[in-house]
């Protein structure tokens, strides 16, 4: 099949053409996507199938899929505890032209909506029920034990990678190493969990990481919603307020403050304001 994707340049499924995409989904799960329902994303687009079922369909390079591959949906099948989407089967191939790999998974249609965008910009003035379903599911999945290292980012997380992302705050005489690491989602944000019915799904990056990288990850994607960032502190404090989870907070603000962000982010100033306040908590022990 003649590819549309070029062989080396940076692809963005939100606005490529995915026909040929789905065509091949078509053939091989004998299933019909509706192309009304389509959802896309930067490395993924997802559709209802007329087995009222979701398929989520994913693009990787070849250098981002790592020695564990990338069958996090079809692994998370296994977890217990966790509001997520049942999972059936999945699909893999690549073309000849291209230098990268496609997959696609069948599983369960969610039970609402995204909550929104990945990140928030307004309260989405979720129930108290929401909040603890997803503070019982976040508490499973910690709990959980997996061979798995996660790739937030596509990127599998490692100490080095830590130590290099938050040097920047931390004086040279904090040591920076992980002392607890966990089975963690590994790509919170409000694009992955629906509501007002909590379920937490795209399960692709899941695996071991350091405590309170979840916690972490969504208090940076609400910083823009005060009130909202605030809750999730107070949410996961016990992951936040540990030493792992200030290094994750770090770990986090270093994203967000990295060179190429955007200078109108609205993230921007809380973020620093909290990185210089965790790194003099975590100087002082």
């Amino acid at each position: 099949m003649p590819s549309s994707f070029p062989a080396t340049a940076v692809v963005d499924l939100r606005v490529e053409p995915v026909d040929t995409v789905l065509d091949e989904v078509e053939r091989s799960l004998r299933t019909w996507v509706d192309r009304h329902t389509l959802v896309r994303k930067r490395r993924s687009i997802g559709a209802r199938t007329d087995r009222d079922t979701w398929v989520r369909i994913e693009r990787r390079p070849f250098g981002r899929i790592g020695g564990q591959g990338w069958n996090g949906t079809e692994c998370a099948a296994l977890l217990e505890g966790i509001a997520k989407p049942g999972w059936y089967r999945a699909i893999a191939w690549s073309r000849p032209d291209e230098a990268a790999m496609w997959r696609a998974d069948e599983t369960d249609l969610l039970p609402g909506a995204p909550v929104g965008g990945s990140v928030l910009l307004a309260d989405p003035e979720l129930p108290n029920g929401w909040w603890r379903e997803f503070n019982a599911s976040l508490d499973a999945l910690s709990a959980q034990h997996t061979s798995r290292v996660a790739t937030p980012d596509t990127v599998t997380i490692t100490q080095h990678g830590v130590t290099d992302a938050i040097k920047r705050f931390l004086p040279g005489g904090v040591d920076p190493t992980v002392q607890q690491w966990q089975s963690a989602h590994a790509d919170l944000n409000w694009a992955n969990m629906t509501g007002p019915q909590f379920c937490l799904f795209d399960w692709e990056d899941w695996g071991l990481a350091p405590r309170g990288l979840d916690a972490a990850s969504l208090w940076g994607n609400s910083l823009a919603v005060p009130a909202l960032a605030e809750r999730v502190r107070r949410e996961r404090g016990h992951d936040l307020e540990s030493r792992d989870g200030r290094l994750m907070t770090l770990f986090v603000c270093a994203k967000i403050l990295a060179p190429d962000a955007h200078p109108e982010d609205p993230r921007l100033d809380p973020a620093r304001h909290m990185a210089a306040q965790v790194a003099d908590e975590l100087q002082r022990g």
